[in-house]
């Protein structure tokens, strides 16, 4: 085990070594010893490590067998330390609360921290808030706001369950193998109140989705077999307007006024 693990491009593995970066990834994140923390792909324990001093609980959830196998050998002597070989993207995070909302974090491979992020909405009532290491474009389309290029379904969606703060940048050189592009650290607080009252989640997700499915195009033709001129006339949205125009409160206004249609 004491061979160099290479990094997998099918994993998307980038592995952090600054430890400075880690330092302050740890400040930012200030775990104490009665939290639970989740640490998604730990990978060779950069920050697991750090976490793993503060003396909280901590489970990790890692998907390349190999790494499995060094982090049991490296952290499985700590009481506090539970680890599950497994893909994120299918795994029951929920099933960790153990009365105690759940802390996440991980450095998130780009080809799946959408998805990820999404799955980890369906769990946010276990969730106390999330820290994650992404790419910074996917950063800035989780806090952009409407009128902006980078305003879309992500931001929509994340920004109607969560408090979104970016944190500070890390540069590629931070990295084994270095990346092509900056990263970000983001926090992610699921509200404790849902600010938005929608009366249909499963219609507010498909309006949101068809509307930015063509985002040259405006909302009277993107949303044509949704809804009509009078939808819009009656929610006061010029249906001319493209998708990114539009705010969160005129999606809810829309779908709501659509459900009760």
């Amino acid at each position: 085990m004491n061979k160099p693990h290479k990094a997998r491009k099918r994993f998307g593995q980038n592995f952090l070594q600054d430890s400075r970066i880690i330092h302050q990834i740890v400040m930012a994140i200030d775990p104490t010893p009665s939290d639970h923390l989740v640490e998604i792909g730990p990978g060779q324990g950069a920050i697991t490590e750090p976490l793993l001093d503060t003396h909280c609980q901590l489970d990790v959830v890692e998907l390349d067998r190999d790494l499995v196998e060094r982090l049991k050998i490296r952290f499985s002597h700590l009481k506090r330390f539970t680890l599950h070989s497994a893909d994120a993207l299918s795994f029951d995070f929920s099933a960790l609360d153990n009365n105690k909302p759940l802390r996440i974090i991980g450095n998130l491979p780009y080809n799946i921290s959408t998805p990820l992020l999404f799955h980890l909405l369906s769990q946010a009532s276990h969730i106390q808030d999330m820290h994650f290491m992404l790419q910074k474009e996917i950063v800035n389309r989780l806090q952009a706001q409407p009128g902006s290029k980078q305003f879309g379904r992500l931001s929509i969606m994340i920004q109607l369950h969560c408090r979104v703060e970016a944190l500070f940048d890390v540069d590629p050189e931070c990295f084994h193998p270095r990346p092509k592009v900056m990263s970000s650290i983001v926090r992610l607080t699921p509200h404790a109140e849902q600010p938005y009252q929608i009366d249909d989640m499963e219609l507010f997700e498909n309006v949101v989705k068809t509307a930015f499915s063509q985002r040259r195009k405006t909302i009277r033709n993107t949303l044509k077999k949704i809804c009509n001129d009078d939808t819009f006339n009656a929610v006061g949205i010029n249906p001319s307007a493209r998708a990114e125009a539009l705010s969160i409160d005129n999606f809810v206004a829309l779908s709501n006024h659509i459900s009760r249609s």
